[in-house]
């Protein structure tokens, strides 16, 4: 039987907060007596360039590389890395990690799948596969970026969302 104390109240609205505890102190979430479910969860968002820096990536004209391999590796490396940087994330075993990049006249979009077997979900590694991913194909491609006084007046970050999640049972 559960403990009344235990219910959301509307005088305590940090009663249906999962990171607190009942003194409002941040906590990670337990779940270790959840069962494994295969996860899966997407992730997608855009970097808006000039045509002429979408031509150089193209090309594989910019100075420092190829900038989807290398972003690939960015965006790979965050999602393994997600539970250091997000405070309330577990560390879990990543199963596979899939990057696509979509590459249109002015901007290039990112999709980053990921999949465990585990306790809890994989969205916040998919976005951090995203936003890192995105990063890194920013800092590639600044010096084409720049305006004449060293400013990014159109490269830009935007639409970052989870596309899905799934959940099933372990077969």
């Amino acid at each position: 039987m559960s403990d009344p104390s235990d219910d959301p109240s509307p005088e305590n609205p940090t009663d249906d907060l999962t990171h607190t505890d009942s003194s409002g102190n941040v906590q990670m979430v337990d779940v270790g007596a959840k069962p494994d479910s295969a996860r899966r969860a997407v992730a997608r968002g855009t970097i808006h360039l000039q045509p002429s820096t979408i031509e150089a990536i193209r090309a594989d004209e910019i100075g420092k590389g190829d900038v989807l391999a290398t972003a690939r590796i960015g965006a790979i490396q965050a999602v393994k890395h997600t539970w250091e940087t997000i405070p309330m994330c577990h560390q879990i075993p990543i199963t596979n990690v899939e990057t696509t990049f979509d590459v249109h006249d002015d901007h290039v979009v990112l999709d980053v799948a990921v999949e465990t077997t585990g306790k809890t979900g994989v969205e916040m590694e998919a976005l951090e596969g995203v936003t890192t991913g995105l990063n890194v194909v920013w800092d590639m491609v600044k010096a084409a970026e720049k305006d004449s006084e060293g400013q990014y007046p159109g490269t830009r970050i935007s639409d970052i969302e989870v596309l899905s999640k799934e959940k099933r049972a372990v077969e």
